[in-house]
């Protein structure tokens, strides 16, 4: 039985006639494929990134499995090829959830003047020039009573660098609601940005990764970062983990390093770097360092 995924943070979202993903309870993700070259190049992708014996097996882990495409009836009522993947929150309760698109240019070198000069109109509008990267979306999952704080979309593109960086303290917060969205302690900082299993443990895999790789660009792909609070609350593993989402504008790399995606990769490290160094240093100088 198909449903709208309840965990989505950003893309085009199923409305009524507004095509958008869909999900099953066997831990797939239906996306509706464009019907321009997009939705060729998409498949294309994933088909590659699925096969290709130069990506190493530690980082095809970073990529939704890959199933193949179905036509079927869309969110809209039509009958509209999709393609298929994994469902990455399917078996997570209450995910806390961020997309951040990676990039300072978000366009394919060989897109129509038109289309780079919307993508070109967004990025200087949001932070994209200046980090590097930008927030599309976001989910923190606060407790069983409120739910999740999701500020809208919109909110969050046109958020300023301070605006960013106080997206990423929020994110690992560890209060209530009020504290969360008002005063972040970013208590879960150290725990889920940090330590061997951590997010900048793999970013700074992929980063490893994209400093030697020629064999792709990503352009206008995102990060999804995913944890798991109540996991966190119980004393275990927040469960962190890093994917790679939105492959409709990947191309050949031919023989030359992906400086846009690896740039905004280094940018987004050093940037969360400096949260956990922050928290770090307040919590020594309370006395109460762990």
């Amino acid at each position: 039985m198909l449903k709208i995924p309840s965990h989505q943070v950003a893309g085009h979202h199923a409305s009524n006639g507004t095509r958008g993903p869909l999900v099953d309870d066997s831990g797939r993700f239906y996306k509706p494929l464009k019907g321009d070259e997009r939705g060729s190049s998409e498949v294309t992708s994933y088909k590659q990134l699925s096969s290709n014996a130069k990506v190493p097996d530690h980082i095809c882990t970073f990529f939704p499995i890959y199933y193949g495409t179905k036509v079927m009836n869309a969110s809209d009522g039509s009958e509209h090829p999709h393609i298929v993947l994994e469902d990455l929150t399917s078996n997570r309760e209450n995910p806390t959830i961020m997309d951040v698109k990676i990039g300072s240019r978000t366009w394919g070198l060989e897109a129509s003047d038109e289309y780079i000069a919307k993508c070109l109109k967004r990025d200087r509008e949001t932070t994209s020039v200046q980090l590097g990267f930008r927030i599309s979306g976001l989910q923190i999952y606060i407790n069983e009573e409120v739910g999740f704080y999701k500020p809208a979309r919109d909110l969050v593109l046109k958020s300023s660098l301070d605006d960013v960086r106080l997206l990423f303290k929020k994110f690992v917060s560890s209060g209530p609601f009020e504290e969360t969205v008002l005063g972040p302690d970013r208590g879960w900082a150290s725990l889920v940005y940090g330590g061997p299993n951590g997010i900048l443990a793999q970013l700074l895999e992929l980063k490893a990764w994209f400093e030697d790789q020629t064999i792709y660009h990503f352009c206008a792909c995102s990060l999804l970062f995913m944890f798991e609070k109540e996991l966190a609350l119980e004393g275990g593993s927040p469960n962190a983990q890093v994917k790679i989402i939105d492959f409709v504008h990947v191309t050949e790399g031919r023989g030359v390093i992906d400086h846009n995606f690896l740039g905004g990769l280094c940018s987004l490290i050093k940037f969360i770097s400096e949260v956990v160094g922050d928290h770090e240093d307040h919590i020594t100088q309370d006395g109460d360092a762990q």
